[in-house]
């Protein structure tokens, strides 16, 4: 699926008129969250990474981006070729450590 493709398709499920912005900004906080507990648990609980719930958790977090930036107009596929673009102007030779 393509970057733009999805996120016409997900703009289908967003709700709301009023505060859109100030909406999915929390969202992507607290998805964010979600997922970054599942990483906790497995770094320092010894919990099982369980991969079904981290796709999950990634798609919510996925979602909530989408519509941040079609709120104010910018295109997913966009967004991915900028920051391909700066990635390679960071890292040219790609990323080694101690560089």
């Amino acid at each position: 699926m393509e970057f733009d493709d999805y996120q016409k398709a997900a703009k289908r499920t967003l709700y709301g008129n009023e505060q859109v912005l100030t909406n999915c900004a929390l969202g992507l906080a607290g998805e964010s969250g979600q997922l970054i507990d599942l990483i906790k648990n497995y770094t320092f609980k010894g919990q099982d990474l369980d991969r079904s719930e981290m796709v999950h958790e990634i798609g919510d977090v996925l979602w909530y981006l989408s519509q941040i930036a079609a709120w104010a107009d910018i295109s997913f596929d966009e967004v991915a070729e900028d920051n391909i673009r700066t990635l390679n102007k960071r890292y040219p030779h790609g990323f080694s450590q101690g560089k």
